[in-house]
């Protein structure tokens, strides 16, 4: 019984060593990794990103020199934001970072993730999370690069981000005041004063709060608001709203506009010339 069992573990072994012959791995002839990059290039140049993304990604795992093959990674990340496959581009670009941290285009690494976090911003009325993963991304790169030139761009980009943000509370204290929620809809209009106060949103959050804490019989803190409003924006139309909210025999003005007819036109391009 013995001799059987042995005998047949022998046979397994055998036949397992030729079976492992049979399929053993025989190298290719390496593909020459210029060529594959040179072909990639021609194809990003041509907006055929999709096939750029294929040979540059072959061009990286061919290429022997680490600079070649981390420019190879970045212009494969820059072909999958192309094609808007934003979820692939950032996976490689923080494979990049990780794999080639001393490469010279880190930088540029950073600053397209932070790009591609910001071009996933939906309106305020939408999800808050794009818009607070871009702040972020935006943030981290001018404390780091705040001397390069995509810093610029990062800061114009922040200030938008900041306004949308603003919208969103904005939109939100709305709805609550629609509502009649006094309180949340005070807080999200605070929010806006205390932290969106540069933005586009800032007279129209004080106005509002004129308007509910009125409303709700606290005149010292609607006349507080009002003064704000009145101190920094005087020459608005929300501080308008507001005096009459304090003031109801104060009539608002309309303003009048000027004709749009060809001879209003032809009067300004008289003088101009």
């Amino acid at each position: 019984m013995l001799q059987r069992i042995f005998l047949i573990f022998v046979l397994a072994i055998h036949l397992n060593s030729c079976s492992k012959k049979d399929i053993e791995y025989q190298p290719k002839d390496k593909a020459n990794p210029y060529v594959l990059y040179q072909e990639g290039f021609e194809a990003f140049e041509k907006g055929d990103y999709f096939y750029a993304e294929k040979k540059f990604t072959e061009a990286e795992l061919n290429f022997e020199i680490v600079d070649f093959a981390a420019k190879s990674a970045i212009m494969s990340s820059y072909s999958l934001y192309g094609i808007n496959f934003y979820s692939d581009a950032l996976t490689n670009l923080e494979r990049y970072l990780k794999k080639y941290p001393t490469d010279n285009n880190v930088i540029y690494a950073h600053y397209l993730i932070a790009i591609i976090h910001y071009e996933q911003i939906e309106d305020e009325k939408r999800d808050l999370q794009p818009l607070l993963d871009a702040r972020s991304k935006i943030e981290f790169f001018l404390k780091e690069y705040p001397d390069t030139d995509y810093a610029i761009d990062l800061q114009f980009k922040q200030d938008l981000i900041q306004n949308q943000l603003a919208a969103k509370e904005l939109y939100v204290a709305k709805y609550y005041i629609s509502t009649q929620k006094w309180v949340p809809a005070i807080k999200r209009l605070k929010v806006i004063v205390k932290d969106y106060n540069k933005t586009v949103f800032i007279e129209e959050a004080l106005h509002r709060l004129v308007e509910i804490y009125y409303y709700l019989g606290l005149n010292e803190e609607s006349e507080k608001y009002a003064k704000i409003l009145g101190y920094n924006y005087n020459s608005s139309e929300w501080f308008e709203q507001s005096y009459k909210v304090l003031n109801k025999d104060y009539k608002i003005k309309k303003k009048i506009k000027p004709k749009d007819d060809d001879n209003f036109f032809k009067k300004i391009i008289n003088k101009i010339k």
